[in-house]
């Protein structure tokens, strides 16, 4: 193993990227900055001492920037670590208490859109490279970075790209691009990702909204869609939409073992968002199980009629809800879809219109996977201790990496879970950067000499 105290890692200078990456603004969803970001990337892999490049797709598609580095000591492996170069809007600006794209340091925190999602996560696999190279002038395993400008609009294309850079890209085990810190300093190892079916729903039935006396005689589309949305689930949760679980196996002996050993502190929970109970007032292991492999449907959001200060009397003439459905493994969205089309037939809502927004599925490391062993070694000795975790709660494009590359995927990373990501005042904590590229370091070895 590559010993902590010869690895020489200058956080002056992680920092001072970290920051330089903050204010070049790369906001996928506006196309804001993301040629000039790609670029930034690209100048910071090469000045790190690895080789890198701009991948393509086609016009319109945001770049890929690839980095490579070649081990002399044990080229028979490669380590990918996959990240992304764009951030979230930045909206609303007056709720940030310096500018957004500033990277101001206050102590032991760096400030600015993308600190931690993902500029800082970046950042910590970058100067892992760059140390192990200017400590021993070699990587433990041949290294290969693909960072994406699309993750925050939903990766639309990365399936595309891991297919056409299949060879490219190959690679033996992944390195996600990020990875939770608990409020005791303990990383979370996430084995695995939800998917995600995204659909809206609506119903039209007059052609104006109407006067509400109406409702004597017009049929009311909100009321409609109700009806139909009420079909889909139970009180408890369950999805009953037919043959919604046929292709889902059970937790194995050895997922279930790191279910039980995971920490949750219900009542910490419950506290921190102000509700008393959980769905089907789960408890314990059952809590556990449904967070980390529980399939969902969930209203995002339902809009029909006068929704504004004061009363309005009126009949709407339509109505929409916007769902999405967390997906559990070898659930495949194509068939989901179908299903769910297929129920509100045969329930009786073919006029209910569908509109597909997203389909992702989900991916899981096995636990008794050897990467396993090798990334919470390196965890532990970096952190103290860290906690595996079965899989993250959200959804990602880890089953593309999955299922093209056949190399199994792990998270792991530096974004503490109140470090307000996606929101206003999003930060980085320079000890947690500091401790996540050690880490890396020690992945990296570990894994070469496994």
């Amino acid at each position: 193993m590559l010993p902590l105290k010869y690895v020489d890692i200058h956080m002056d200078d992680l920092v001072s990227e970290l920051q330089t990456l903050i204010r070049q603004p790369s906001v996928s969803a506006k196309n804001e900055g993301i040629e000039e970001c790609a670029n930034l990337v690209q100048k910071i892999l090469k000045n790190s001492g690895i080789k890198s490049e701009i991948l393509r797709l086609r016009k319109g598609v945001a770049p890929i920037v690839f980095g490579e580095v070649m081990s002399k000591q044990n080229p028979s492996k490669t380590l990918m670590f996959y990240n992304h170069y764009d951030v979230q809007p930045a909206e609303p600006f007056d709720l940030w208490n310096d500018p957004p794209f500033s990277g101001t340091r206050k102590g032991n925190k760096v400030f600015g859109r993308g600190a931690t999602d993902d500029k800082g996560e970046m950042i910590t696999r970058i100067k892992a490279v760059e140390a192990c190279l200017k400590t021993t002038g070699d990587v433990p395993c041949n290294i290969k970075f693909v960072i994406e400008g699309e993750e925050e609009t939903g990766s639309a294309h990365i399936e595309d790209y891991l297919k056409k850079y299949k060879k490219k890209f190959s690679c033996d085990g992944v390195i996600w691009e990020f990875g939770y810190v608990d409020a005791k300093n303990r990383p979370i190892i996430g084995l695995g990702m939800k998917g995600l079916l995204f659909v809206e729903l609506s119903v039209s039935e007059s052609n104006i909204d109407a006067h509400s006396s109406l409702a004597a005689l017009i049929k009311n589309p909100a009321w409609r869609l109700i009806d139909a949305v009420k079909t889909l689930r139970n009180t408890d949760g369950k999805i009953l939409i037919k043959d919604w679980y046929n292709e889902v196996a059970p937790f194995s002996k050895n997922d279930l073992d790191v279910i039980r050993k995971e920490p949750f502190d219900e009542s910490a929970f419950k506290k921190e968002f102000g509700i008393k109970s959980f769905v089907g007032n789960k408890k314990g292991m059952d809590a556990k199980k449904a967070l980390v492999g529980g399939a969902t449907c969930n209203i995002a959001g339902f809009v029909s009629g006068y929704t504004g200060e004061g009363a309005k009397t009126v009949l709407p003439g339509d109505a929409l809800v916007k769902i999405d459905f967390r997906l559990i493994p070898k659930m495949v969205p194509s068939k989901q879809i179908s299903r769910l089309k297929k129920h509100l037939k045969s329930k009786g809502f073919s006029d209910v219109k569908i509109k597909v927004f997203h389909g992702e599925a989900a991916a899981r490391t096995d636990s008794s996977d050897p990467f396993v062993v090798q990334v919470k070694d390196a965890a532990d000795s970096a952190f103290g201790k860290s906690i595996l975790n079965v899989s993250n709660a959200g959804t990602g494009p880890m089953f593309p990496f999955a299922g093209i590359l056949g190399a199994p995927c792990i998270s792991i990373g530096s974004t503490y879970m109140f470090s307000r990501i996606h929101s206003p005042n999003e930060f980085a904590r320079v000890d947690l950067l500091k401790k996540t590229t050690k880490c890396m370091c020690l992945i990296m070895d570990n894994f070469g000499n496994s």
